[in-house]
């Protein structure tokens, strides 16, 4: 946390469009757990045969309500709280330049272009990722995570059990994950620096290159130099490759057990259809705020 102290002031001075933004977010998050009580109500009244067809138009008519307000409140979220990371990003660049020109000559003998540039460009990037989409899986990890976890617990605390069994593996495994990654990432961006600082070299040195006929050797460098950058973007790849499967692997483990339990609950007149098909939704709204841990 004391690295994001540093961009304090930048928060202040969009406090209000991102506690908007949020606010936008949760009401959002909120929405999206109608529409599973929605389908409840529907798919019972069918079942027991006390809806008609335009009871039914009924239920259809207040989810495209819902859906338009999801719609309408995720262009705002989006616009406010990405927009502000964007306009803090611009700030953080301009506030990074201005500082490089303040400094002594020979602090530009000792640090390489190749990686203040890797600052300005992918680093501060990464900081706008974190004030964008970071604070918006932060949200939905506790907005939507532990109200679709009551949502569940509120059509039965026993199937809410046995379907979580495989969600603290889940939450180990994103965090193990997450870290492996930012990891990597790190790596990537070294790579990236000496990149930057070889095509610099080459391009301020072109005149000594051409002098001396040294095009072939320095392509060869060059050439060397970004297939490492490759190597190490491809190792994140598969990593990432790897992760999003065995996550959600290990979700479904969690829907085949509610299928088989649930199933016997359903049969046994414990819950309803409807209610069941409502758990299978929220069960599968939990899966994101568990991957979101990793990704945040």
């Amino acid at each position: 946390m004391r690295a994001f102290r540093a961009l304090t002031k930048y928060f202040k001075k969009y406090r209000w469009a991102i506690a908007v933004g949020i606010l936008a977010l949760i009401i959002i998050d909120l929405l999206q757990l109608f529409i599973p009580r929605v389908l409840k109500f529907a798919i019972d009244g069918l079942t027991a045969g006390s809806i008609n067809l335009s009871g039914l138009g009924h239920y259809f008519l207040l989810i495209m309500l819902i859906a338009i307000g999801i719609a309408f409140g995720r262009f705002w979220w989006r616009y406010l709280l990405i927009g502000s990371a964007r306009k803090i990003e611009r700030e953080l660049r301009t506030d990074f330049y201005r500082h490089l020109t303040t400094l002594d000559i020979s602090y530009f003998d000792i640090h390489k272009t190749g990686d203040l540039m890797a600052h300005a460009i992918n680093d501060i990037n990464a900081v706008r990722m974190s004030l964008g989409f970071g604070v918006v899986i932060l949200t939905d990890i506790f907005t939507l995570g532990i109200a679709s976890f009551l949502m569940m617990i509120g059509i039965s605390p026993r199937l809410t059990l046995y379907a979580l069994l495989t969600f603290p593996l889940i939450a180990i495994l994103s965090t193990k994950f997450g870290r492996f990654i930012h990891t990597l990432f790190e790596k990537v961006q070294e790579s990236f620096s000496l990149l930057t600082e070889r095509v610099r070299e080459n391009l301020s040195g072109i005149r000594v290159v051409k002098t001396f006929v040294q095009e072939g050797a320095e392509t060869n460098r060059y050439e060397r130099t970004s297939q490492d950058y490759v190597v190490k973007n491809m190792s994140l790849i598969k990593v990432w490759g790897m992760f999003f499967p065995m996550i959600m692997f290990l979700a479904g483990i969690g829907e085949v057990v509610v299928l088989g339990l649930g199933g016997r609950i359903v049969m046994l007149g414990e819950i309803s259809i409807g209610s069941f098909v409502a758990f299978i939704a929220y069960l599968q709204m939990m899966v994101w705020p568990m991957i979101a841990i990793g990704r945040a």
